[in-house]
């Protein structure tokens, strides 16, 4: 019987053997930490696990490392290593228990593993004739034909490996800039032997490896291979060769899984892993194209969060199987919401970057949204019960509203108070900017959890302190935010000032020519904004360099969409005064006058510390929650707010 809401998207597919129960597969992603052997913690199959609690057909692992040589970082499993075993036949026991199938990434880093120094040397390449120097400065390689049989061995053993382990496919990585993908790269690989030079030299040592692991799994045991359609690099090859790579595989393996880019150019880190500046579903042209020249079923992806836009992908046969990463980690049950008829409750990753950025820096896995991220591992065991209380929520802004569903669920009867005649605080700011469309869909969704759990939501009422002691709650939750910061200089309560309110509306509240003050994460934000609206935007910044508050792979996204604007930045820039002209600034140049016809202040928020200290013992117990402890991101709300309410 077909799903009325999503008949294509959830149906059933069997591939060589293996039946997965939608069409909805979870893309790769990398452990967040593993033990000082390189086998999965506990903590990193919690964090998979949780992936597959939610609907999705199958949960793939990242970067399971076949070869010593070929280790990039840390967070990778050793598949060379036979120990690496029992963690992994409690992972696929653990994906099995939700009817999830369990895939693993079989890769190798080729030039770029030089495993963050393991041993101070890079790794091997197709490269040819000669050695080259990484951008580390170690020098890489070129693979003798001993290597490239060694490694194909290797991908061989790691398979086997998996197979025993109980999982149900292998996926080997060929695309963005990994081995196999340096080997069929014409800019990547410069052999003039046998490897190197035709296609069909350049695709050899990616079908010795297919050759190599189903000899090992057997002809029963799904081989999924991961490709870039096209690499987007000067020298790299299009689309067009792109068919004629997945025309080689064809029959050979069982998935074609078309990706994009190369993952180390930071030009195009942003289409391989699209930031929010880039549409929705921006690669599955490319499996589109594959998949009118092949039998083999085809897998697309590239930042799709949305099941309508899914299942009209599989409906119109541009491609067989959706593939997600940030989206099952947004939101794990997105699958189920869709299947069920409630894609309204559906939370959809905005690609804010927030889970890549603490992958990177934090060493585990955090999601500006969803607040269990990171915290699996306990979460999976629930809390203990309380008894029910009176809690009282003042403030409405993202953490609040989360801290309000929390203890509702939990049992307690909840009342929030709102002085604004909307819920969403700064969020508000975001429902008219195109690439912040799932930010404020976030609100929405809080929304209708908030009717859903009961919660009792009063708008228009600035509560104080004496009127929520007068309540009676057992619990006061403050969510009351943070207050724009307003540089005190002359004329800065001129009538060109505006603040973040003036984004409210569409079109927003601003003139022909911006200056906007503060060239901060959300000034710079506002800029791409207004550019698109084809305003002429100056952003004026008191620091050495802009967006120094921002993620860094969202503000290299930044960056590639600035380098075609008309934006203009200046930085180690001061305002000294608002006259009717603009805004008067001391830069190292010299007195500058920005002439504008709106002056957006964007110069950086301050916790509210008098209205949520004011709230000091209304209640036997008080919590404060998100911007009114310190000015920060939603993610940091979000979770504040959860973790809060599970003390109650």
């Amino acid at each position: 019987m077909n799903n009325k809401y999503y008949p294509n998207l959830a149906s059933p597919i069997t591939i060589n053997g293996v039946t997965f129960k939608n069409r909805i597969f979870g893309a790769p992603m990398s452990n967040p930490e593993l033990d000082p052997d390189c086998h999965m913690r506990k903590e990193d199959m919690a964090f998979h696990e949780n992936r597959a609690r939610g609907g999705l057909a199958s949960v793939a692992i990242g970067l399971g490392i076949v070869d010593a040589v070929g280790r990039t970082h840390t967070k990778e499993v050793t598949l060379y290593d036979v120990m690496s075993l029992p963690s992994l036949k409690e992972m696929a026991k653990a994906m099995h228990r939700h009817n999830c199938n369990a895939v693993m990434e079989l890769a190798h880093g080729g030039k770029y593993a030089n495993a963050r120094s393991h041993d101070g040397s890079a790794g091997q390449s197709a490269i040819g004739p000669n050695d080259e120097i990484n951008p580390d400065g170690l020098t890489v390689r070129s693979m003798t034909e001993e290597d490239i049989y060694r490694v194909a061995d290797c991908f061989a053993s790691a398979a086997k490996l998996v197979k025993e382990a109980g999982f149900d496919m292998v996926l080997i990585h060929g695309g963005h800039g990994w081995l196999l993908g340096q080997f069929m790269s014409p800019s990547m690989n410069k052999r003039t032997d046998r490897w190197g030079g035709s296609l069909e030299n350049r695709m050899r040592f990616p079908l010795l490896v297919i050759e190599k692991i189903r000899e090992a799994v057997g002809c029963r045991f799904p081989i999924e291979y991961r490709m870039s359609g096209a690499e987007f690099t000067p020298g790299g090859y299009t689309i067009e060769e792109g068919v004629e790579m997945a025309k080689v595989l064809d029959g050979k393996v069982d998935i074609i899984h078309v990706s994009a880019g190369v993952h180390e150019d930071p030009e195009v880190f942003v289409i391989t892993h699209p930031s929010m500046f880039i549409e929705h579903g921006c690669n599955v042209f490319l499996a589109a194209e594959v998949k009118k020249h092949v039998k083999t079923p085809v897998a697309t992806l590239g930042g799709l969060n949305d099941p309508d836009m899914m299942e009209e992908i599989i409906a119109s046969g541009k491609a067989d199987i959706i593939e997600i990463a940030r989206q099952s980690i947004c939101d794990p049950y997105f699958p189920e919401k869709a299947f069920s008829g409630k894609k309204d409750d559906i939370t959809r990753c905005c690609r804010c970057f927030t889970c890549f950025y603490n992958y990177l820096t934090n060493r585990t896995y955090s999601c500006a949204f969803n607040p269990v991220v990171g915290n699996e591992l306990e979460n999976k065991f629930g809390f203990p019960a309380t008894s029910p209380k009176k809690v009282v929520v003042v403030g409405g802004g993202p953490g609040g509203m989360e801290a309000a569903i929390t203890a509702a669920n939990r049992g307690h009867a909840v009342t929030l108070y709102e002085k604004n005649s909307r819920l969403g605080g700064q969020l508000l700011s975001e429902e008219h900017i195109p690439f912040k469309a799932d930010m404020f869909r976030f609100v929405k969704v809080l929304e209708k959890r908030l009717e859903k759990a009961g919660v009792t939501v009063k708008l228009n009422t600035e509560l104080t302190a004496e009127q929520a002691a007068e309540l009676g709650a057992d619990v006061i939750m403050t969510a009351v935010g943070a207050k724009p910061i307003v540089p005190p200089i002359p004329g800065i309560d001129n009538h060109k000032v505006v603040t973040l309110e003036a984004l409210h509306q569409t079109p927003p509240a601003i003139g022909q020519k911006v200056v906007i003050l503060g060239g901060g994460l959300v000034g710079s934000e506002c800029a791409i904004y207004l550019d698109g609206l084809g305003k002429e935007v100056t952003i004026v910044e008191m620091k050495d360099d802009w967006a120094a508050d921002s993620y860094f792979m969202h503000k290299n996204a930044m960056k590639v969409y600035m380098k075609d604007s008309t934006i203009k930045i200046q930085v180690n820039t001061t305002a000294k005064a608002v006259t009717e002209e603009g805004l008067l600034c001391t830069a190292p140049e010299g007195e500058i006058l920005f002439e504008a016809d709106t002056i957006l202040l964007a110069a950086g928020m301050k916790a509210d510390r008098e209205t949520a200290e004011s709230f000091y013992n209304a209640a036997p117990r008080v919590f404060e929650i998100g911007d009114c402890i310190r000015a920060g991101r939603v993610a940091d709300a979000v979770s504040n707010g959860y973790y809060r309410a599970i003390d109650i």
